[in-house]
């Protein structure tokens, strides 16, 4: 006998965010399942053929015609599970899977400290917690990726499924890496208002002001690159501060010394992960689940632009302040194995009676 499919539904395809971890998880598979990726055609597709993971394109020209699609696959596969990651993807897959078997989990990646943060008036966003509300009784298991998340969770949205975290996996490296003290400087984020790269900044003014040898480099594209260039150029820093837009994240992180990353909207930072996994020093504000995984040392109160500074120069010349990745870090298996852990308990649950009333009449 087969082992069941398990559905994993994205509503993007660049290699970004969520792509990240779904191409974790497809690295090692799903012990006991057989994993199908569904998502709109691009880089995350391309990595997924090259894997030889199966995948289903998702049309997303419009709402109606990605649902139908959607639903269309469930359909055809049948899967045990089918698991939606990101908010668009949660809405399509509690549409499209009305009244047929396959039993629903979630991911949430996401959730802005801030309620404001993407909706511009109290309607909007009351609305949208509104949705993810009832959404939600659609589906039977909910995963956050922070404890922070799953709190915001409870108090936002009021879930009617169990929320259970299960942080970011990544694997350590299989000897400690030899690191030098080095003040080479690293901003790695979408250069978007919530990332708060100006921070970056304004700390490195600071320490180019004390430790001539600093550099910066803030690489990453976004709405707030003009911006940051003039700013740089105001601070006087320019000289000294270089915006390569995309690269090589690995190949970033082992150029530099330290990781800053002041941002004011994230959970469970793949950034920060990394950063610790390679060895790097790292200063970050205490949002989300930052404190989950970094020693108070590596944080800044948001907007303690002297704070940050210090951080960032403690861990450059001091390698043995740096961090280590903490015991509730799970490796990339590990959290494919916890994850695996929630669909067993789905499965075991009974069928819904209203599901199986729709079901007899189809």
């Amino acid at each position: 006998m087969s082992n069941p499919i398990a559905l994993w539904v994205s509503p993007v395809s660049d290699i970004a965010g969520v792509a990240r971890h779904i191409l974790d998880v497809t690295s090692v598979g799903l012990p006991g399942w057989r994993l199908v990726v569904t998502a709109p055609e691009g880089p995350l597709l391309e990595r997924l053929r090259e894997l030889r993971i199966p995948v289903i394109p998702l049309p997303m020209g419009s709402t109606q015609e990605a649902m139908f699609a959607l639903r269309h696959t469930i359909r055809q596969l049948r899967p045990a599970i089918a698991h939606s990651h990101l908010a668009k993807a949660d809405i399509l897959l509690a549409a499209a899977a009305t009244g047929l078997p396959t039993r629903l989990v979630t991911t949430e990646h996401h959730i802005p400290p801030d309620r404001f943060m993407f909706h511009p008036t109290l309607r909007s966003a009351v609305t949208m917690e509104t949705v993810h509300r009832i959404r939600l009784t659609r589906f039977r298991h909910a995963i956050a990726v922070s404890e922070s998340t799953r709190r915001d969770m409870l108090a936002r949205w009021h879930p009617r499924p169990p929320v259970t975290t299960i942080l970011n996996g990544v694997d350590r490296a299989p000897s400690p890496q030899s690191r030098r003290p080095g003040l080479r400087l690293l901003s790695l984020a979408r250069l978007s208002p919530e990332k708060d790269v100006a921070s970056t900044l304004r700390a490195f003014a600071l320490i180019a002001s004390e430790h001539s040898e600093a550099t910066l480099t803030v690489a990453g594209m976004g709405t707030e690159e003009g911006a940051l260039r003039s700013l740089a150029a105001d601070l006087d820093i320019e000289d000294r501060t270089f915006f390569p837009g995309f690269v090589d994240a690995s190949q970033a992180m082992a150029e530099h010394d330290v990781l800053l990353q002041p941002s004011r909207s994230d959970n469970c930072s793949y950034s920060l992960l990394d950063a610790v996994a390679t060895g790097m020093g790292v200063a970050a504000s205490p949002i989300g689940g930052n404190p989950e995984i970094l020693p108070a040392r590596c944080i800044a109160e948001f907007g303690d632009v002297r704070g940050l500074a210090d951080i960032a120069i403690d861990q450059g010349l001091n390698p043995r302040s740096r961090p280590a990745l903490p015991d509730a870090v799970p490796t990339v298996a590990g959290m494919a194995q916890r994850i695996t852990t929630i669909y067993g308990k789905v499965t075991a649950e009974p069928q819904r009676p209203e599901l199986l009333t729709s079901m007899g009449q189809e």
